[in-house]
């Protein structure tokens, strides 16, 4: 051979054959690594949750029919207290093993929970005379299904 001549040298040989158990095991490894979670909401997903909040509470719904419409900017500013209030509390009792799923629910109980008592409340000011009734008041309300399940979609449409 002379100078400018090369030679390849490829290594054919064979890695181990593996055993059933082990490739199993690596399989189940690589599914347990992959992990999907819905909680923390994103920024995006929270918004859209205000948005429907302010839908909600200022045109006609399910709640407007029984306890009346709240004007827009009232909307606004009372949807946005509520979902913060409720995020705070769901974010509370999240915790690192959670997929999300339980606390999601929980951040969807809440604002139902708030939003059904502030349009109470905002009612009953108003019967009373007093339509200053921007504050959430506290009492054992069980959220409607209605509500629940607007903030629910939102929250899926969102994480779609």
């Amino acid at each position: 051979m002379s100078d400018s001549e090369t030679t390849t040298t490829v290594s054919t040989t064979a890695p181990p054959p593996e055993d059933d158990s082990s490739a199993t095991d690596t399989k189940k490894q690589a599914r347990n690594a992959i992990s999907f979670s819905i909680w923390p909401l994103t920024q995006r997903t929270r918004d859209s949750v205000i948005t429907r909040l302010i839908e909600t509470l200022s045109t006609t719904s399910v709640l407007s029919k029984r306890y009346g419409t709240v004007p827009h900017d009232e909307a606004s500013e009372v949807s946005r207290r509520i979902e913060e209030e409720a995020f705070s509390v769901a974010t509370s009792s999240s915790s690192s093993e959670d997929d999300g799923l339980e606390v999601v629910q929980l951040y969807s109980k809440e604002i139902s929970k708030r939003m059904l008592e502030t349009v109470k409340a905002r009612s009953e000011s108003s019967a009373n005379g007093d339509n200053s009734a921007a504050k959430t008041v506290s009492a054992d309300v069980t959220p409607t299904s209605a509500a629940s399940e607007e903030v629910l979609s939102s929250v899926e449409t969102e994480a779609a």
